[in-house]
């Protein structure tokens, strides 16, 4: 590859990842092609971008955007998202279909580094329309559960003026 090639791939990296909530480091190691085109499906359904590059590229984009990238080893994938639990959770889903590969070496979330640790926990996470279902949820029942306790006494008032319309209709 040439130098321009080079500089033009680090500076469209450079891009992405300036536009991504969450990178991850992925190693590909044991996937066969039909399993990594299965792996990159799932993950443009999910709107995340997923990139093979040189170590030396990848962590010159991520420095050069302003992050401090950790040294990375061995084949890696840069996976890079808006959503940073949905990415998390695609991946964690196809490692556990898949021999537990690929293997999330670390990311950084927000431009704080994580390990895969807790990339797993954001894997576990609810997704964003849950947790707002979720609020929503809670945020109702003491809503109708204080209705039903204002209603009540009206509820006994209207019965008690119709008692006492019976009442004198029958007198």
């Amino acid at each position: 590859m040439k130098r321009t090639d080079k500089e033009q791939l680090v500076i469209e990296l450079k891009q992405k990842i300036g536009g991504a909530q969450a990178l991850y480091y992925t190693d590909f190691t044991g996937l066969n092609v039909k399993r990594m085109t299965e792996l990159r499906r799932r993950l443009r359904r999910a709107n995340v971008e997923y990139v093979v590059i040189k170590n030396t590229l990848a962590l010159r984009a991520v420095n050069e955007s302003g992050l401090v990238g950790e040294r990375l080893k061995g084949p890696t994938g840069l996976v890079m998202a808006k959503d940073a639990v949905g990415a998390a959770k695609v991946l964690t889903d196809f490692a556990k279909e898949n021999d537990q590969r690929p293997t999330v070496k670390g990311g950084m979330l927000d431009g704080t580094a994580i390990d895969a640790a807790q990339v797993k926990r954001l894997a576990a996470m609810p997704s964003r329309d849950q947790m707002l279902a979720e609020l929503g949820a809670g945020l109702q029942s003491p809503l109708s559960a204080m209705l039903g306790a204002l209603s009540g006494p009206f509820m006994m008032f209207a019965g008690a003026l119709e008692a006492l319309k019976s009442q004198r209709e029958g007198a």
